[in-house]
């Protein structure tokens, strides 16, 4: 009876070869840890970014962005609250970017965090598979298979740093932000007409 299973690996084989490569699998795994730990610091950034915006305490904030409980509804929400308080042109655009470069690493991100890893005879890590589904003309395809080659151990550290920057980045335009809406409402509690007292 035919199967579609692969073949089992050689375990025993594969631990035996494994020492041979560990410092390449090292070098990688460390590679992904520090991307994951970069994208999660910085994600965690727009908490404050969303405190910001929605002009309360670090604790209320926190249980929104908990309460939204994917990555893309808790930009999409300080992306709506930015249009609706922002009215300098350009602390909406270096947000925009921000968000922008956010975006970019998170598909890197999901990439590592949502494959499978091919490992060598000698437990080298030699490809990636992705799991995701991707919908053409001519019907569904399983994702894509990459080598873990030298390109791709040159993208994971370029990402990281590109993270690195953006982290600095948020931290610096979070008190430009600050500002920018504490004298917008500055000037509405200005403008608004004084409360009646009974």
């Amino acid at each position: 009876m035919s199967t579609q299973l692969p073949p089992k690996p050689n375990f025993k084989a594969i631990e035996a070869a494994a020492p041979r490569s560990a410092d390449r699998r090292t070098l990688i795994l460390a590679l992904i840890g520090n991307l994951v730990f970069s994208w999660s610091n910085n994600e965690s950034l727009f908490i404050y970014i969303l405190m910001i915006l929605l002009n309360t305490d670090q604790a209320s904030a926190s249980i929104v962005f908990a309460t939204l409980n994917t990555t893309r509804a808790r930009l999409d929400l300080i992306q709506r609250l930015a249009k609706m308080q922002i009215r300098d042109k350009t602390v909406d655009r270096e947000l925009a970017k921000l968000i922008e470069r956010f975006n970019d690493s998170t598909r890197l991100r999901n990439e590592f965090n949502h494959c499978m890893y091919t490992l060598g005879s000698e437990g080298e890590i030699t490809h990636t598979s992705s799991l995701r589904i991707v919908e053409t003309r001519k019907g569904l395809s399983f994702g894509e298979t990459k080598p873990m080659d030298d390109d791709r151990i040159k993208e994971l550290t370029e990402a990281t740093h590109q993270l690195k920057q953006l982290n600095r980045d948020i931290w610096d335009f979070m008190p430009r932000l600050d500002e920018h809406l504490r004298r917008v409402r500055q000037t509405a509690d200005a403008a608004a007409p004084p409360a009646r007292k009974s």
